[in-house]
């Protein structure tokens, strides 16, 4: 089956996929501060746009994509960057997801989600939509060991 859309990484698929990117509702979800403090240097739909770089492009890291992205036009057009040295670095996007939290990644979703639903053809019987948040991460707690745990007693 051949895709409809442009292949991963290119300019056409970013430009695609732009414009049905909420920034709007995203920088509600965290405002600029106002008042004493320092100001962040990125909205909340930059770095959003920044995260969404890693699966739309051919990086896969978040440490390669800060490396990659002072060179590529391309991106920082799409995550709205628009000085080539100023770009967010690794530890922006950590603090960036830590304020977003769980619940600012689903809302985002669910509002993608609705305006996708919206253009689906209404004489469709269902509709999947894959959502991967609520499975287990693959950390080093979570990975097997030789140690048979509690069976290794009975033996």
């Amino acid at each position: 089956m051949k895709s409809q859309l442009p292949a991963t990484g290119t300019i056409k698929l970013l430009e695609l996929i732009s414009p049905h990117i909420p920034d709007a509702f995203i920088n509600t979800i965290l405002p600029q501060t106002k008042g004493s403090g320092r100001r962040r240097a990125f909205s909340a739909a930059q770095m959003w746009r920044v995260h969404l770089l890693a699966p739309l492009t051919s990086t896969h890291s978040f440490n390669a994509l800060v490396r990659a992205l002072p060179e590529q036009r391309a991106w920082r057009r799409f995550a709205g960057l628009s000085h080539r040295h100023r770009t967010p670095d690794v530890r922006m996007l950590h603090e960036f997801r830590s304020a977003f939290g769980v619940s600012g990644f689903r809302s985002v979703n669910d509002v993608l989600v609705t305006r996708l639903l919206a253009h689906m053809n209404a004489k469709r019987k269902s509709v999947a939509v894959i959502d991967s948040t609520d499975l287990p991460a693959s950390t080093a707690d979570k990975k097997k060991t030789g140690d048979a745990g509690p069976l290794k007693e009975l033996i």
